[in-house]
């Protein structure tokens, strides 16, 4: 129950899909003209395929493969700004340490300004208005996170959206926690720059992931690395033609095979009925928890408010504690800490307590499963209470 660090376990096909490209391919695109470079080329083309049809993208060309989200966020908001192009940034409270940390390295530099705007302690939603408020006649962009991975708040990423539209503002959402779990459409929610990982929600292996590109808004964006594409290659400058300016290097061909199939199981499965399968398992485990004394659930109470990601303590037990028992006495699996994202835990109060115990579920679970958790944490309530009543 910890596939919000990395999903657990992938779809079928996926490792045949990286064992096929290992055993009878092991080429890399564009770095040549026999078949096994031109068939990888193939493939890395249909998985960018696949994820402009999940996110209904207009361009497959606009999908920047990159080694994780980190990676994708990395490139969003360093390609925006240097010492000659300055300005302000709007985050807020919940977001994780891969947008507050280069965020803060370019704050360092002088480079920029940063507001970063509270969430409701007891929702974590982070108010438009709030956003609204804070634009200034410098801001450049607007960052968001789409579902928090502490609280899983789901935050209005379309209302905010149409508000950095309005104002011809740059608008990057972190998708880490969201994709695969519901429908995401860049379009509607008008995005300019969205990054997210394929190891979690996407179900794919570790060491992939991508930034998404609003087609001509890559002109805007400054490479942060350069290096050999297989194309142009008589130039000794960056192409300037999507996806290769932000490609440098061979991709993760293996990773990038995985990836590829497990879109293609959720495309057959659908994303609708995966989140409403989530949405299952989220109300089930809500009304469990509801009456379990000692116990305390952080984020948002209704399973329409939320996703599949929940941070919860138990009196008288550290996250580490609590994640040691349910590991050892029911073999349940879960992430205890900071998870990251230090202001959000700041403004839970749970913080200086070393944060909480995080569940998040994934496709593979079933109803009977998250019963099973949340009597494991009835059990290690009950027990708790006994100890200091006897």
């Amino acid at each position: 129950m910890d596939n919000a660090a990395t999903s657990f376990p992938k779809p079928p096909g996926v490792l045949e899909a990286m064992s096929r490209y290992a055993a009878e391919l092991g080429a890399s695109a564009g770095r040549g003209a026999y078949r096994e470079a031109l068939e990888t080329g193939a493939m890395i083309a249909e998985c960018r395929r696949r994820l402009a049809r999940l996110f209904n993208a207009t361009s497959p060309e606009n999908f920047v493969f990159t080694l994780n989200c980190t990676d994708g966020l990395n490139l969003a908001i360093k390609g925006l700004f240097d010492g000659e192009r300055r300005g302000h940034v709007i985050c807020s409270d919940i977001d994780h340490n891969s947008v507050l940390r280069p965020l803060n390295a370019l704050a360092d530099r002088g480079w920029i300004s940063v507001s970063r705007l509270p969430i409701d302690r007891t929702s974590g939603l982070l108010d438009p208005d709030d956003v609204r408020n804070a634009i200034r006649p410098d801001t450049r962009l607007i960052v968001v996170t789409h579902v928090s991975n502490v609280t899983g708040t789901v935050q209005p990423v379309r209302e905010i959206g149409r508000i950095a539209r309005e104002r011809g503002i740059t608008y990057l959402v972190d998708a880490a926690q969201a994709v695969g779990h519901m429908p995401i459409d860049v379009q509607a929610d008008l995005i300019d720059l969205m990054a997210a990982p394929g190891h979690k929600g996407l179900l794919g292996p570790l060491g992939t992931g991508f930034l998404y590109v609003r087609p001509g808004l890559e002109k805007l964006l400054y490479t942060t690395r350069e290096g050999g594409t297989g194309s142009v290659s008589e130039h000794d400058r960056q192409p300037d033609f999507m996806p290769d300016r932000f490609e440098a290097g061979s991709h993760n061909a293996i990773g990038i095979a995985g990836l590829c199939e497990s879109l293609g199981w959720i495309a057959r499965q659908t994303v609708e009925k995966l989140a409403a399968h989530e949405r299952r398992l989220t109300a089930a485990f809500l009304e469990e928890l509801r009456n379990i004394d000692g116990l305390h659930l952080y984020g948002p109470a209704s399973p329409d408010s939320r996703g599949s990601v929940f941070s919860i303590t138990i009196d008288g037990y550290s996250a580490a504690e609590l994640s040691a028992v349910l590991e050892m006495e029911f073999g349940i699996l879960t992430r205890p800490g900071i998870h990251c994202a230090p202001r959000v835990h700041q403004t839970l109060g749970t913080l200086q307590r070393g944060g909480t115990t995080r569940f998040s579920f994934g496709p593979f679970l079933e109803t009977d499963d998250v019963r099973f958790a949340a009597d494991a944490l009835r059990q290690i309530a009950r027990a708790r209470q006994h100890v200091h009543t006897a």
